[in-house]
């Protein structure tokens, strides 16, 4: 069975090496680069399975490389794991907007990123056709198993995060969720998110549902339900 290979981006070569070290220690196959054109070009040569972005790189930043890989068809699938800066909410923010699937602030444990890793690998795994039947909501289908989401029949592209939220809020309509059980569901314990990320995935939600997104529901002062 093929390793699973990560790819690596960040300007610090410390950085570089203890992330490159601790990875591979675990099983992963590595790439490194240390710029954002280095980063397009390993993607192109590579075609990694995963890839650990800072957001501060000299010349294309990190921002502009999640919104290049997001923007193409045959890399707009890579799961995407921002590492940021203590304090800057709104590149946070942006990638996740962007379509980028976690994030990490610095300084981190290595174990913390090895678990980020492991758990966005496992939401991003086809899981098998296993007889689960899709969920109909107000015309939207909704495939567990396939982790397809069709409006009146026609398919639509979310990403991890937004088809998660999704289907957690459609287990059980009219029932209000907050933000940190939405984010306890989908990220799991402990996931450190601002109310404002949340919101930013319920926006991208509904505008890729179209006239559907409206049965999603803002409860002021609560959190969120997806209409009885």
């Amino acid at each position: 069975m093929p390793k699973t290979s990560i790819l690596i981006v960040d300007d610090e070569e410390d950085i570089l090496e203890l992330l490159k070290f601790n990875l591979e220690r675990e099983g992963f196959k590595i790439f490194c680069a240390d710029s954002g054109e280095k980063a397009l070009e390993a993607v192109k040569n590579f075609s990694p399975d995963l890839v650990l972005l800072d957001l501060m790189l000299p010349g294309i930043d990190g921002l502009e490389v999640a919104r290049v890989l997001k923007s193409k068809p045959n890399t707009s699938t890579i799961p995407i794991i921002m590492l940021t800066a203590k304090g800057d909410e709104s590149d946070v923010v942006r990638g996740l907007e962007l379509g980028a699937d976690d994030y990490v602030t610095k300084p981190f444990s290595p174990r913390v990123i090895i678990a980020r890793v492991r758990a966005v690998m496992r939401r991003n795994a086809a899981e098998p056709d296993d007889g689960i039947q899709a969920r109909e909501v107000h015309g939207i289908g909704i495939h567990p198993g396939r982790r397809e989401v069709a409006v009146n029949g026609k398919q639509i592209k979310l990403t991890m995060s937004e088809f998660d939220i999704l289907h957690y809020l459609a287990q059980r309509p009219g029932w209000v969720f907050t933000r940190s059980q939405i984010v306890s569901a989908v990220r799991g314990e402990g996931f450190a998110v601002t109310d404002r990320s949340v919101d930013v995935q319920i926006v991208g939600l509904r505008k890729k549902l179209g006239a559907s997104g409206k049965v999603i529901e803002t409860v002021r002062g609560v959190g969120y339900r997806l209409k009885e």
